[in-house]
């Protein structure tokens, strides 16, 4: 039996070097795969991205001289690709010219653009027909067990970082955006695909959870060694996992890619080795470089091999900008006040956006069989006070969750920040991320200015810049407030920038045509329904 299966690996190897797009280059996942999670990108209101967003950033940046600036230097260039439709919109008049900075990654990203349709079918991207995987789907655990050697994809992916507000996302929107529509490609947010990769993991049952914690190594190398023998045999679930992913998309762009929990650290390395074994090419962006991601963490040596593959796998570019186009918008339109003393205006603007319909208690399905309680709810509009959100067990799934069933939210009483809710500041940088990346609207009362909310929240190295105490400081001020955390250190500024951007003119008018756009599809308002509500 032993000799028999070395001659089917063997007969597979052969086969995928000599036709790499045939049956045995991309084995699909098992039937009956779980959807991803309800709420991401691509479901309920708010995750489409208009042209109008994309482009917007554009719009404000610096003059340059872009279509005459080295052009001849992106291969494919009469073709297709971001960089083509770019220097084509410049050319109508759509778009001003976008500063150096964007225009470097542009070609790059033109280059994987051509590189990519250049072996598309070597890649394994173009879909398959529906009946072709249909007829393969009971058999293809066996062959991925049977034929489990590399197929690594011939394309490296692209890693781009840098400041907030510098347009990333709008880099790989746009480049998105051009890929054929007929390939196996995803766009996701970071949290998104987490809350994916656990959902699948949970339909697994406990016992595939147990066997995750057993091969990520959380204890050692010699536990491992220990434990071998009792599953013996038995399937490695983020490889079932990862075959599922591949098998739906084998080009991935993840957007603000960022680890700030041990659980995710401890997946992502054996996740991506997998997937990466199996052809995946990501293009991902990011505040933080490589080396920089879950900086401090627990456990890190760990999730250490996972940078390695990372920059292995994929072609790490910086984005040099220190401008945030964001900060540029005409901001103080919104609906962010500072003061709590405006809760009285804050109640008088949620129930003008909310109309004729009375608002009342609402229990919205989250993912995984979760269920969330919104205290005021109706007409695609959710009020909350500040506790019951970011000061409660909630997390990525029930924001994501709430996006869903809500296009607007009202948030009371939002805190400076410091150490003592350090937690809730987590959670709050969590629920800003989601709502930006769903589009929805921010309404808030807030002790503070943005940039005053994370006053007492520094990295280490603001924290060595802080002066030594004195007399005039008092020793709970300096001791007991002030919070250093790397990873909140860094992702303030992003919130900050986000929090501006959602107040602005461009940001509500994108909302109320996009609100509108749906209102005409439905000819009624939408009324967002709910699986039970109490009174």
């Amino acid at each position: 039996m032993t000799a028999s299966i070395r001659a089917v690996r063997h007969l597979g190897g052969a086969l995928r070097t000599t036709h790499k797009s045939s049956f045995f280059h991309r084995l699909p996942s098992f039937s009956g795969s779980p959807p991803p999670p309800r709420g991401g990108h691509g479901a309920g209101f708010g995750n489409r991205v208009s042209p109008t967003h994309c482009w917007r950033r554009a719009f404000l940046s610096p003059a340059t001289s872009l279509s005459t600036q080295g052009a001849d230097s992106v291969s494919g260039s009469e073709g297709g690709g971001p960089f083509v439709e770019y220097k084509r919109r410049i050319a109508s008049g759509e778009l001003l010219d976008g500063d150096e900075f964007q225009a470097e990654i542009l070609r790059v990203l033109q280059r994987l653009y051509d590189e990519l349709v250049e072996s598309a079918d070597e890649c394994g991207l173009v879909k398959s027909e529906n009946s072709e995987r249909t007829g393969r789907n009971r058999k293809s655990w066996l062959w991925s067990r049977l034929l489990s050697q590399s197929s690594e994809s011939p394309v490296k992916g692209l890693y781009l970082f840098g400041g907030v507000g510098t347009g990333k996302t709008m880099l790989m929107d746009l480049f998105f955006e051009q890929l054929p529509s007929d390939w196996r490609k995803k766009r996701i947010h970071f949290h998104d695909f987490m809350l994916n990769v656990h959902s699948r993991l949970q339909v697994r049952g406990s016992y595939f959870i147990e066997k995750l914690y057993f091969v990520s190594a959380f204890y050692s190398e010699r536990y491992v060694g220990k434990r071998s023998e009792r599953h013996k045999g038995l399937a490695d679930p983020l490889d079932v996992v990862a075959e599922e992913i591949c098998d739906e998309s084998i080009l991935i762009c993840l957007d603000e890619f960022m680890v700030t929990d041990v659980a995710d650290a401890l997946i992502l390395n054996r996740l991506f080795r997998h997937l990466f074994d199996k052809g995946i090419i990501l293009v991902a962006t990011s505040n933080r470089a490589p080396d920089k991601l879950y900086e401090g963490g627990l456990q890190r040596d760990l999730f250490l091999p996972f940078i390695a593959t990372l920059k292995a796998k994929c072609v790490v570019h910086e984005i040099g900008s220190l401008v945030d186009y964001r900060k540029m918008t005409s901001a103080e339109h919104g609906f962010y006040y500072s003061g709590f003393r405006y809760s009285l205006l804050l109640k008088e603007k949620f129930q003008q956006l909310v109309g004729p319909y009375t608002p009342r208690p609402k229990e919205i399905e989250i993912l995984m069989g979760r269920k969330l309680l919104v205290p005021q709810g109706a007409n695609g509009c959710a009020y909350f006070r500040f506790e019951d959100l970011c000061e409660k067990p909630l997390g990525a799934a029930d924001y994501f969750g709430l996006c869903k069933h809500f296009h607007t939210l009202a948030l009371e009483g939002v805190p400076k920040f410091a150490l003592h809710n350090r937690t809730a500041a987590y959670r709050f940088v969590t629920l800003i991320d989601v709502m930006y990346e769903n589009k929805a609207r921010f309404l808030c009362t807030a002790e503070t200015s943005p940039v005053g909310l994370f006053e007492y929240i520094v990295t280490i190295s603001d924290a060595q810049k802080v002066a030594p105490r004195s007399s005039s400081r008092s020793r709970r001020a300096d001791v007991f407030d002030l919070c250093v955390d790397n990873e909140l250190g860094f992702a303030k500024d992003r919130t900050i920038s986000r929090l501006t951007e959602m107040n602005s003119k461009e940001y509500l008018d994108q909302h109320a045509a996009a609100l509108s756009e749906k209102s005409d599809q439905d000819q009624t308002p939408r009324q967002f329904e709910t699986t039970t509500s109490s009174s």
